[in-house]
């Protein structure tokens, strides 16, 4: 699911339907061992760059048109032109560097196909990037997971001791109350007098 979830985030126009990131978050926050954490983030990054490959492939095949399609005028022209314009300026790089950058990073692969990026620097920038995307928001949820864990771990001892302390006001209380009612009550020997 995380795999499907990530791969529709990074798919050309697809993470602005299905939250990609949230998802990934909230399945992340199961990462309870590390053997869970790594395998889930790299399933999370495989995901993300094969999204990127659909849109480098998709780039590819119909170049500069993509900018006149109506899921790039739906995502915003302005963020195919920022995503074309990191593409001139930091080359295949870019793919890397607009990775969390959000909208912008579901355009630039496709930008990259369309501007003939060749595949070896796609390749190897889309993975690295994949890489950050996954590792930042499955730690991210990894450690909201971990953190309700010990907020649960404390509450549930908090609540223990709570609980003793209001028994012991209780008590307290009772035999305070019980002590006044002796001293307001009259003695025999009061009574008398």
């Amino acid at each position: 699911m995380a795999g499907a979830l990530a791969f529709a985030e990074s798919g050309l126009g697809v993470g602005s339907v299905i939250p990609g990131e949230t998802g990934v978050l909230l399945l992340s926050a199961g990462a309870t061992g590390p053997g869970r954490f790594v395998a889930l983030l790299l399933i999370v990054a495989v995901g993300v760059t094969a999204g990127d490959h659909v849109g480098y492939l998709l780039g590819r095949r119909y170049g500069g048109r993509m900018r006149d399609l109506a899921v790039v005028r739906r995502l915003g022209v302005r963020h195919w032109d920022r995503a074309v314009a990191a593409l001139h300026r930091y080359g295949a790089a870019a793919v890397f560097v607009t990775r969390l950058i959000p909208v912008v990073r579901t355009l630039t692969p496709a930008a990259a196909g369309a501007a003939q990026v060749r595949y070896g620097h796609f390749l190897s920038a889309s993975l690295a990037g994949s890489l950050l995307w996954a590792a930042f928001y499955v730690s991210l949820g990894a450690f909201a997971g971990a953190s309700a864990t010990r907020l649960e771990q404390l509450l549930g001892r908090a609540s223990w001791i709570l609980l003793a302390a209001l028994v012991v006001l209780f008590l307290v209380v009772r035999l305070i109350r019980r002590g006044r009612t002796k001293a307001a009550t009259p003695s025999p020997q009061d009574a008398e007098g």
